[in-house]
């Protein structure tokens, strides 16, 4: 099962609300954007709607990200569409992390798991 990286833009009220998120991005300007970037056996547009409207695991577990719920806009396919799908679990966290980090040093204010 292929897995795909994606981002989500989240309003920038994410940066003054929420003190982690803002620990998480000294390097943070407020000149660009806020993001959430996460992956997903799912396409990106059904996993940003699971987000949006709170998704529970077979478990009973909420698997929505409470940041994407509260403060995603939009997704930013101009940021993820050049990622091709990853075949492992694994690799796909790594690939979630590396974008994550990249998009930080471009000044991107980014949460990710």
């Amino acid at each position: 099962m292929p897995y795909r990286i994606y981002v989500v833009e989240l309003h920038k009220r994410v940066y003054s609300e929420n003190r982690k998120f803002r620990e998480a991005n000294p390097q943070f300007n407020g000149v660009l954007e806020c993001l959430y970037v996460g992956m997903t056996s799912k396409t990106p547009k059904e996993r940003f709607e699971q987000h949006k409207k709170g998704s529970l695991s077979k478990k009973g577990v909420d698997i929505s990200s409470r940041i994407v719920k509260k403060y995603g806009l939009y997704l930013r396919g101009s940021l993820y569409n050049h990622i091709k799908p990853i075949y492992t679990q694994e690799e796909a966290l790594k690939m979630e992390r590396v974008l994550a980090l990249e998009l930080r040093r471009k000044k991107y204010a980014v949460w990710f798991n």
